[in-house]
């Protein structure tokens, strides 16, 4: 599996997840705990979503 998730993106993915996840722990919404999805596509470089799309935000290596 290669990434396609890369730098600002990952960062992005990262803190929107986590505040969501905290929000929800807090008292929020149930549906907050979709901040699982993006703090784990930030983790790990890599999301689904974007392979049918072509789309890819991290570097390419020649």
């Amino acid at each position: 599996m290669q990434h396609n998730v890369g730098g600002a993106d990952r960062i992005i993915r990262i803190v929107v997840g986590i505040a969501l996840i905290v929000w929800a722990i807090l008292g929020g919404p149930v549906w907050a705990w979709i901040g699982v999805l993006p703090l784990a596509t930030g983790l790990i470089g890599w999301c689904p979503a974007y392979l049918p799309f072509g789309i890819k935000t991290c570097a390419t290596k020649h």
